[in-house]
């Protein structure tokens, strides 16, 4: 049984601008040149949402600027290298120069070993959640820069893919196997670990390529999970072995250890690993049917600041699913809203639950760069309105939503839909039932220009966020959305 929410959802900000109760029209109140207060009544349709504001009327009308450089320079900017190939790439090719270099001059065993921990161990801790939030919030604190530089460092959520560990463990694999066969210190079991690590690893790798990891989701997390702990296992195992087979005979094998930096870094990515698990936990939560599409999910063990995601289960060893957290200023905890796109939240929408595991700490994402500009616009589609709802009750940058989905009301309530609407009064709701599909780029582009923006923000699908961050970014308009690659 699900536990029911008595008090309704928390209006967030006092405003200018009321919804009423009524479906058929929507009150302003404003204060006119005399100083007296107007309230006037905007006629709005059934859904009562696709006339608010009028900001997207005449939108078709609006030019596009030129895309800038010729087509294939863009297309490899913009598509096919984007920011978080780019980084993969710099990375990547540094490692192999270096590399290369080493094979040439010549190298030892040991050495390799420790780039070998040294780029798991960045792996690892580059995804730990404190580091990631440590890391965003020294990357969008620097709010007084100009908009070239904060347009560069607003890509730190493109963070994943800095490693190149794969590369160097095929190449202590060498190593250690050439040892083995003149046998020089490598031991048959050092050798065998090492053989098992490489499989596991090239197994992870093989399985995370985006095309099989979105339609095996599930088996990609599972196969990731284990084999990922039994490495963290297997690396210590190597560390162990690499460390006595090396060692100076004369030397204790715990005296060889303690002054070992791969030990350490092992000893220190256990611990990001473990990080998270520490704080798993079963917490009991309030629930409000939005509709057959959404469900509603109080959480009150933490808080969360905007831009921040968490994740939720049944079954904390066999899947995770991540959800935006909702914050509301002066309300304690924070929400999920749980949108209706697959077997698990379908399930959880039809038989809400009254507890729930937790794992880990609220998380920055990619709308956690928003206050890094001073005027935003937030685009969401559908569910996307989510990740975008904490920064527009949190009032603290100058935003302009633009929200476009189908039945607003009947899908996330009216509840919900007004304190969006009482936060953001000059938000612009596009429905697609009474006015058709858009066009994305020129109706963000009309409202970027209108609002005098810095930048652009934007939660959907994964071929919309592509289309529209590649559409603005060709004509110089800054764009930011979700990096599928990681």
């Amino acid at each position: 049984m699900s536990s029911t929410l008595t008090a309704p959802l928390p209006i967030a900000i006092p405003s200018e601008t009321t919804p009423t109760q009524s479906s058929s029209s929507f009150e302003k109140e404003k204060k006119g040149k005399d100083g007296l207060v107007v309230v006037t009544t905007t006629a709005v349709s059934e859904d009562g949402l696709d006339d608010i504001d009028g900001g997207w009327e005449g939108y078709m009308d609006t030019d596009l600027p030129d895309k800038m450089e010729g087509k294939f320079f863009r297309n490899l900017r913009h598509q096919v290298m984007n920011i978080y190939r780019r980084l993969f790439s710099l990375v990547f090719l540094v490692n192999l120069g270096v590399l290369i270099d080493a094979g040439v001059r010549g190298t030892n065993t040991p050495h390799i070993g420790k780039i070998v921990i040294a780029n798991i161990f960045t792996a690892i801790l580059i995804r730990e959640e404190h580091i990631v939030n440590g890391l965003f919030y020294i990357f969008t604190f620097p709010t007084f820069l100009p908009l070239w530089a904060r347009v560069t460092v607003a890509r730190i959520y493109s963070l994943g893919g800095t490693v190149a560990g794969l590369m160097w463990f095929i190449y202590f694999t060498v190593l250690v196997t050439q040892d083995l066969r003149r046998h020089d210190h490598a031991s048959a079991a050092l050798v065998a670990i090492t053989y098992v690590i490489l499989l596991a690893l090239v197994t992870i790798v093989g399985l995370a390529m985006p095309a099989w990891r979105r339609i095996h989701h599930n088996k990609f997390e599972m196969v990731h999970r284990f084999l990922g702990w039994s490495v963290c296992g297997l690396v210590w195992a190597l560390v162990i072995l690499l460390t006595r087979d090396y060692k100076d005979p004369s030397t204790p094998l715990h005296v060889a250890l303690k002054e070992s930096s791969p030990f350490w870094l092992t000893v220190v990515l256990t611990m990001s690993i473990a990080s998270s698990w520490l704080h798993l936990r079963k917490v009991k939560v309030s629930t409000e049917v939005l509709s057959s599409h959404a469900l509603r999910v109080h959480y009150e063990y933490s808080g969360a600041i905007p831009g921040t995601f968490s994740r939720v289960s049944y079954s904390p060893l066999t899947e995770w699913h991540s959800f935006a957290t909702i914050a509301v200023p002066g309300v304690k905890g924070f929400d999920h809203i749980i949108s209706r796109v697959g077997d698990w939240t379908t399930k959880t929408i039809q038989n809400p639950p009254s507890e729930i595991w937790i794992r880990g700490v609220p998380t920055a994402g990619i709308m956690n760069v928003v206050p890094l500009f001073k005027r935003v616009v937030v685009v969401a589609t559908g569910s996307g309105i989510a990740p975008c709802a904490p920064h527009v009750y949190a009032n603290k940058t100058k935003i302009k939503l633009l929200w476009t989905s189908r039945n607003i009301r009947k899908t996330y309530g009216d509840k919900f839909v007004d304190s969006i609407l009482t936060a953001a009064p000059d938000a612009i709701i596009y429905d697609t039932d009474a006015n058709g599909k858009p066009d994305m780029i020129k109706l963000i582009h009309h409202v970027y220009k209108e609002f005098d923006a810095e930048a652009v923000c934007i939660i959907s699908n994964q071929p919309l966020t592509q289309k529209v961050v590649y559409g603005l970014m060709s004509r110089g308009i800054p764009a930011f959305g979700a990096v599928w690659d990681s």
